[in-house]
């Protein structure tokens, strides 16, 4: 019986998520106040529950170096909803911050200190330098080895800091937020212009940027960036890691500057809230690009949250890798046989050594994650799954993943399902991908085509078979006492991964 040569589910791994433990981060901002609770304290935390409240506190602060009664009143309710939500969500850590309306108003200690009483912990009064490191902790926790500029634009001010990998410069912050600018230039945009201009160039971290990449953080770029996506009718809908070459993002915002924003095409994208304040984001944009000019606008949806979180990570923890950890995480949740991607992830890299077929490291652990996550898709009627598992990838919150890996991983795990003839549901994808991943995606779909059918995706399987290709010839090899999983369609997917190859495809049963 095949039965008997099944193992169990190997042990978990250490990339393996944590008992799950609800944490919650409180963060009261110049133009929002927002509760974000996440699953638990880990490397690739999930957001649970996420809301805000538009309350305004910076606004005005610049000119009357207070706080608004009406936006302190509005923070006040919010506070109390967030702790009562806290409370009914059994969170077991709340965390609390605020930046720079309170840090700037006259009346901003005595608010912190009615605010700590209704949200039930200390809030942390965050200097414009740690602002600026919690951004770039941010960055770097969610952007696979960053290297350039850390820009987090709010209501109130604007954070700079180099980042490369994981390293962190010395932190700058500027009255530029989009409150801020409102107020300062006395809602003129000539004038807004004028100040940001003069403030942006006393920025010693943009010095260094030229060449670089600039990571925008940040509600209002955010918007921006949402707006951009609209108009270029983008095939993917998420926000993280979306790029803007920096001509582009020039033209974007000098567009935006100039322009009533409730005449923009597709404006609807963007809230209402949001809509004043994009022309002041769009001009400290382009005067961060005329002034720096970076090789590109990477836009992040982490920042200062993340940044904390990050930042209460053992080294060990921050060492893990964060897409693979979430997609072992998916795996958990959803496969069939959680384990078995382990499996496949083995089996497939003997496959490539055996083909010394070259791949960059980052190629690599794109595999490894679209291994991970070849079977989540199984509870869905068949002809649904290649669909259900396209929606988990293209729309799950995966950290450090570009939009090609992620058109990579979506490619995949797409031709996994229906082979060939699930081009036509990725073709809008292809135009995200390089040559190079679009045909590794085709052969990794291939190649997981033959796991399944010949394991079911059940764990105990592959470890005891051989897929290797060697001059022209790829071979499946499976031991004697697993001969009656060979098939005929076995045979067929492996020949159709050996056309991909430009090999002949064999079966043979070994002993």
């Amino acid at each position: 019986m095949l039965k008997s040569f099944l193992r169990a589910r190997p042990a978990p791994t250490s990339t393996e998520a944590p008992s799950i433990k609800p944490v919650a981060i409180v963060d009261i901002g110049s133009n929002s106040v927002r509760l974000v609770v996440y699953q638990s304290l880990s490397r690739a935390p999930t957001p649970i529950f996420n809301e805000k409240a538009m309350c305004g506190l910076g606004r005005g602060v610049l000119t009357t170096g207070r706080l608004p009664e009406e936006g302190v009143d509005k923070a006040m309710k919010a506070l109390r909803r967030y702790r009562a939500l806290c409370d009914m969500m059994n969170v077991s850590r709340v965390e609390a911050i605020a930046t720079a309306a309170a840090r700037d108003a006259e009346n901003g200690a005595a608010f912190l200190d009615a605010a700590s009483k209704v949200i039930g912990c200390d809030i942390q009064l965050l200097s414009g330098r740690r602002e600026a490191e919690l951004s770039a902790l941010g960055v770097v926790s969610a952007i696979h080895n960053p290297d350039g500029v850390v820009g987090d634009l709010g209501g109130g001010s604007l954070e700079l800091i180099d980042v490369k990998e994981e390293e962190i410069g010395k932190g700058m912050t500027l009255p530029l937020g989009g409150l801020a600018l409102m107020d300062a230039s006395r809602r003129s945009p000539r004038d807004a212009i004028k100040i940001a201009r003069k403030a942006i160039a006393t920025a010693k971290p943009l010095e260094h940027l030229k060449g670089r990449t600039f990571y925008a953080v940040g509600g209002t770029w955010r918007s921006l960036a949402k707006l951009h996506m609209k108009q270029r009718h983008y095939p993917l809908g998420v926000m993280h890691n979306y790029r803007i070459q920096t001509s582009e993002a020039a033209d974007f915002a000098e567009l935006v500057e100039y322009i009533d924003s409730d005449a923009i095409e597709d404006i609807d994208v963007v809230s209402a809230a949001r809509r004043p304040l994009l022309a002041y984001g769009a001009i400290v944009l382009d005067e961060i690009i005329r002034r720096a000019r970076p090789r590109e606008i990477v836009i992040s949806a982490a920042g200062v949250r993340e940044g904390l979180i990050y930042d209460r990570l053992t080294p060990v923890e921050r060492a893990v890798d964060p897409l693979l950890f979430a997609s072992r995480e998916v795996e958990s949740i959803f496969a069939r046989a959680p384990g078995y991607g382990d499996e496949l992830i083995g089996w497939v890299d003997d496959f490539m050594r055996s083909g010394l077929i070259d791949e960059t490291v980052e190629e690599k652990r794109l595999r490894h994650a679209a291994c991970l996550l070849s079977d989540i898709a199984w509870r869905a009627h068949p002809e649904y799954r290649a669909q259900r598992a396209l929606n988990v990838v293209t729309q799950g919150p995966f950290l450090s993943i570009d939009h090609p890996g992620r058109a990579f991983l979506s490619m995949a795990i797409v031709l996994r399902h229906e082979g060939p003839e699930g081009d036509d549901a990725i073709a809008e994808l292809r135009s995200i991908l390089t040559t190079r991943l679009f045909l590794r995606a085709r052969v990794l779909g291939a190649a997981m085509r033959v796991a399944y059918l010949l394991s079911a995706s059940m764990p105990g399987v592959l470890p005891r078979t051989t897929m290797r290709l060697a001059e022209a010839s790829l071979k499946l090899s499976l031991p004697s006492e697993l001969a009656d999983l060979a098939s005929d369609r076995v045979l067929n997917r492996l020949k159709s991964l050996g056309r991909l190859l430009g090999v002949e495809a064999e079966l043979t049963i070994q002993g």
